[in-house]
């Protein structure tokens, strides 16, 4: 039985950790990709563990079970040695895990926050209900539009309430408040429309606070852009002619 109780220690710690320790696979520094990463190995190793655990109760359940309606089932008898063995080993091996996770979790918010030189920079203001980008040269819209594998920054803040900016495809969630600037960067490297939507209560139309982005190759993101910088030029003509 000891043998056994041995054997199943080490090989709990092998398939716990192993996951964790599973080679990166390289990818390019992307907050949705290393999100995804991290996200998998997670997973992975709750799955592994608890099946380890299951496994471990059942086989323990059926091996001392009572054989018949006058005994009692009961497990064998440890040594303290043994009793305190069970109970530290196991916890040093899952808490290493767990440690080994946060410092990539830690290494995922440092890439968060690091934002690429060569991103473009989108101004972000948020209001009861509905958001507004400034993509400078005095060009702003209520649609956010990018050019595929171009890394973005927002640099956002609020003129009423507490919003959030949350663009689940891109795995990019920052609260956006009054008084304060803060800031997201992604890097789309799909064409395509993806849903972005405030997260945090703001009222009444919380639920209509919503719009998308639309991820366009390079040449339709220009005109795009030259498109409404035109319009903003036209837009403005009047107001000129009268001052």
């Amino acid at each position: 039985m000891r043998t056994f109780l041995g054997k199943a220690a080490a090989l709990s710690g092998v398939f716990a950790v192993g996951p964790a320790f599973a080679q990166d696979e390289g990818y390019e520094r992307d907050p949705a990709a290393g999100w995804d990463h991290l996200w998998h190995e997670i997973i992975v190793d709750i799955t592994v563990i608890g099946v380890i655990f299951s496994l471990a109760a059942i086989y323990m359940v059926w091996k001392y079970r009572a054989k018949n309606e006058n005994e009692v089932g009961k497990g064998p008898k440890l040594t303290p040695a043994a009793a305190l063995a069970w109970a530290l080993i196991p916890a040093s091996i899952f808490m290493a895990d767990d440690f080994f996770l946060s410092a990539k979790g830690w290494t995922l918010w440092n890439d968060y926050r690091r934002i690429p030189d060569e991103a473009k920079e989108i101004r972000v203001t948020a209001y009861q209900w509905y958001w507004e980008f400034d993509y400078g040269d005095e060009i702003v819209s209520e649609e956010l539009v990018v050019p595929k594998g171009q890394p973005i920054v927002l640099r956002m803040t609020s003129e009423d309430v507490l919003h959030s900016l949350y663009i689940p495809e891109f795995r990019v969630k920052e609260d956006v408040m009054p008084g304060r600037v803060t800031y997201v960067w992604f890097n789309p490297k799909e064409t395509g429309e993806y849903v972005h939507t405030c997260t945090e209560y703001c009222g009444t139309a919380h639920a209509e606070m919503y719009t998308t982005v639309r991820v366009l190759e390079q040449d339709e993101y220009d005109e795009w852009f030259n498109q409404i910088k035109e319009e903003a030029n036209a837009n403005s003509l009047p107001n000129n002619t009268q001052s």
